[in-house]
């Protein structure tokens, strides 16, 4: 799913799920492992597998995870693609930030060259 078509609060969605340290570990986990099922991360997480079942809803909800149930088990994979609106975000002010760079640039330019 692109930029696009995610709602204008996607940024905030992606933000928000990777507020928490939990939530980043598991999604690094699953980026760095691959698929794995709630047992496996639950031992990883250091927390409840309720708490893991909800962190992974969150995750699942902004985007950065999917899941693919298989009989009476889930396996979750990574969603790099679901940080596409904050990375979205983030060149949107770098852009202004280069931009003010650039000026603050050329005005100590000009200062140097009139002293």
């Amino acid at each position: 799913m692109g930029y696009e078509s995610r709602s204008v609060d996607a940024p905030n969605d992606v933000l928000r799920s990777l507020a928490d340290p939990t939530r980043r570990a598991i999604l690094e986990h699953l980026l760095r492992d691959g698929e794995l099922n709630v047992t496996a991360l639950t031992a990883r997480a250091g927390v409840s597998q309720a708490a893991v079942s909800k962190h992974l809803s969150v995750l699942k909800h902004a985007g950065l995870v999917h899941d693919r149930p298989q009989g009476r088990t889930v396996h979750y994979t990574a969603n790099p693609q679901g940080l596409a609106p904050l990375i979205d975000w983030i060149q949107h002010y770098s852009t202004f930030w280069q931009d003010r760079l650039h000026a603050l640039e050329h005005l100590l330019d000009t200062m140097d060259q009139d002293a």
